[in-house]
């Protein structure tokens, strides 16, 4: 299976079956869920633990078991603990296609601003429909292209039937603003997270002043902008300890720091390991 990247212009599965899973545990490069947003729809299911997930800065958090939904466009990351689980993101305007009698329905949930409710637990119909989601795409069983479809037709029908969907509120409305608002911000880190850069030239992505942008990042990504910065320099730096047979020190100077001593203090403050010892334990691992 791929690694889960920040990128919201990654190709899902196949152009005729735009559907792509990702299973991410503890050695999964991307195990913390950096902030992102794509034009596709996503669905996550815990497998253990606990996964604390942001929506446009609305938090929840999912136990084993439980799922949640993600619409298009969203920004959204999320912090798991002690957790296991996978994600399912698909292109749902692909799979509801204009020659179906679903095309409509599914139209009018989503051009009047409707929002599905993100948690689905798991004894109820929808966490069931779910769960029997991920499981047609991991078999990927003769005929399973016609289950994932019937299956995502099924949720959507089981939305609209229970209730699950509401009109956002106006705070629901105004964290979506704040999250726009920040894309640009969250583009230039993850393009140009290698360099330095200063909290006057993220804020100015975001049109703001650098006072303010602190505030607003921090409620949408609960973390302060040069916290953020390092961390998503983490990241990236986790992702190629596992991916490359480069240095410690090669890694370092790739993803922005100058000083190997404090990348290394960074490495184990996110990673609650060194460096080697994080590569160490995930290369015979892998994400699989």
């Amino acid at each position: 299976m791929k690694y889960l990247v920040c990128h919201e212009k990654e190709t899902r599965g196949t152009f005729d079956f735009p559907i792509e899973l990702y299973y991410v545990n503890r050695f999964h490069p991307r195990y913390e869920m950096p902030f992102h947003w794509h034009m596709e729809c996503e669905l996550i299911l815990v497998l253990q633990g606990l996964f604390e997930l942001s929506l446009d800065g609305k938090p929840l958090t999912l136990r084993a078991g439980e799922s949640a939904f993600i619409p298009e466009g969203v920004v959204h990351g999320g912090i798991p603990r002690n957790c296991v689980y996978e994600c399912l993101v698909f292109d749902m305007e692909r799979f509801v296609s204009d020659g179906t009698v679903c095309r409509r329905p599914y139209a009018e949930l989503i051009g009047t601003g409707m929002h599905i409710n993100g948690l689905f637990p798991p004894e109820s119909i929808a966490g069931g429909t779910v769960k029997a989601l991920f499981d047609a795409v991991k078999k990927r069983q003769i005929g399973y292209e016609f289950t994932t479809t019937g299956l995502l037709w099924q949720l959507i029908g089981i939305v609209l039937r229970e209730g699950l969907c509401s009109l956002p509120t106006e705070e629901e409305r105004r964290n979506s603003r704040r999250a726009m608002q920040m894309k640009n911000a969250l583009r230039r880190i993850r393009t140009d997270y290698a360099s330095v850069l200063t909290l006057e030239q993220l804020a100015e992505e975001a049109s703001m002043v650098p006072q303010y942008f602190c505030r607003v990042f921090r409620q949408v990504t609960g973390r302060t902008p040069v916290d953020y910065l390092n961390y998503y320099r983490i990241e990236c730096a986790a992702e190629l300890l596992l991916s490359t047979q480069l240095s410690v020190t090669e890694i370092a100077l790739q993803c922005g720091f100058n000083d190997i001593s404090y990348f290394s203090k960074l490495f184990r403050k996110y990673k609650d390991v060194s460096a080697n010892a994080f590569r160490k334990e995930g290369s015979g691992t892998g994400s699989s």
